[in-house]
This record gives structure tokens, C-alpha cells and sequence, in this order.
């Protein structure tokens, strides 16, 4: 199970992000986030879960650093050929 959803996210600076994966770091096993950015040139990043889940202090207010939106559309077309391929 995921520690938090696959999709797409909110960064409270504005801009969106999609989270595509998981993955662990090769020296300390800390569990990583794997996003790409939904803007400019769309480049891909890790970022540690404890930074992407942990909230954060902007002009006196406690926020999500990441706020999840939904999902993303390819999820959900690769979710609607898995049960074409995979009858219930």
C-alpha cells in the first residue's frame, strides 16, 4: 500500500505536480516521493515522504506543503484497460 495517493497535487506556492511513484534512498532507505512537474520543461524529482507529508508554516498558517487534487487522466485510463484486460 502507498503511503499516500498516487495523482495530482497542489504545491502551496501554485504550482502542480503529479506523483508517479515510489522509491527508497539507496544509502539510507528513507522512503522517497517520485513527482514530475506539471509545468515548464516537466522535469522529474524525488523529494522524502517525511518533507512531502509533513505540514508547513506560510505567513502565520499551518498548510500542506502538497495538497492532492485527484487523479491524474492516465490513471485513470490505465485503471479502465486493467479491467477490460482483467474481468471481475
Amino acid at each position: 500500500m502507498n503511503p499516500i495517493a498516487l495523482g495530482l497535487y497542489h504545491h502551496y506556492k501554485g504550482r502542480q505536480y503529479e506523483v508517479i511513484g515510489f522509491a527508497k534512498h539507496s544509502e539510507t532507505l528513507e522512503d522517497m516521493v517520485v513527482y514530475k512537474a506539471l509545468y515548464g520543461e516537466g522535469g522529474t524529482w524525488v523529494r522524502p515522504l517525511s518533507m512531502w507529508d509533513n505540514p508547513i508554516e506560510v505567513d502565520g498558517k499551518t498548510v500542506a506543503r502538497f495538497e492532492y487534487v485527484g487523479e491524474a487522466s492516465g490513471q485513470l485510463e490505465l485503471a479502465e484497460g486493467v479491467k477490460v484486460i482483467q474481468p471481475l
